[in-house]
């Protein structure tokens, strides 16, 4: 029965057999390629339907926190919260408010307006407060904090001293940053005074006198000045 019987040479026969079972065969490969892949698609796409689905869970809480952020104002530790940007960086403003100075990091400094005055002038003193340190910082400076004093050369005499009835006047708080200066003036009657404003206020007589000013517990040099 396998051998192959007609008017055709037998090789023809058996060619036609070996090219017909090739056939076959590559048709089978086919067959089972294309079964292969079908099942092992059909797993990736449960694979990434998964996938999805997990990844939709867990965004959901964030993306339902995300809407939370108007509520979140209500005290103000939600409202610096709130400030924070997506990296969690706290937003720089507030923090960035300047400390207090303290008296190590201020220097003091008085002039005179003119080495000499008449009797009966008022003289001009000025106060200048430095940052000495190199960081920014704030100190109320106002009039009743700055004390600025009178006295004879020798120090043994006191004549007068802008607190005894400056009575404290608006706070003046200011930011110097850090080497900056806030200068100010004052206007001395030429009169003696008495702390709280007590007693009769008399013309300083005509001599040689020294002025120094004091904020905190930093004090100036003095500086010298006739009335004449």
């Amino acid at each position: 029965m396998l051998e192959p019987t007609g008017p055709l040479p037998p090789e023809i026969y058996w060619r036609r057999r070996v090219f017909a079972i090739g056939a076959i065969v590559i048709a089978l490969a086919l067959v089972i390629w294309l079964a292969i892949m079908l099942l092992h698609g059909g797993g990736s796409s449960g694979s990434t339907a998964a996938a999805t689905s997990t990844s939709a869970n867990a965004a959901g809480p964030a993306a339902g926190s995300a809407t939370t952020t108007p509520a979140a104002t209500s005290t103000p530790d939600a409202a610096a919260s709130a400030s924070a940007t997506p990296s969690g960086t706290v937003n720089a403003t507030a923090a960035s408010a300047p400390a207090a100075c303290p008296d190590q990091s201020l220097a003091v400094k008085v002039t005179v307006g003119q080495p000499s005055y008449k009797a009966g002038d008022k003289p001009v003193f000025g106060i200048v407060i430095t940052n000495i340190s190199t960081m920014a910082c704030s100190r109320d400076m106002g009039s009743g904090l700055q004390q600025v004093s009178v006295q004879s050369l020798d120090g043994q005499r006191r004549l007068w001293t802008s607190t005894d009835c400056d009575q404290g006047g608006q706070p003046d708080v200011r930011t110097l940053n850090g080497g900056q200066q806030a200068a100010f003036t004052l206007t001395w009657s030429g009169t003696t005074s008495q702390p709280n404003c007590a007693g009769d206020r008399v013309p300083v007589p005509a001599g040689a006198y020294a002025v120094s000013a004091q904020f905190g517990s930093v004090r100036s040099s003095p500086e010298t000045f006739n009335i004449s």
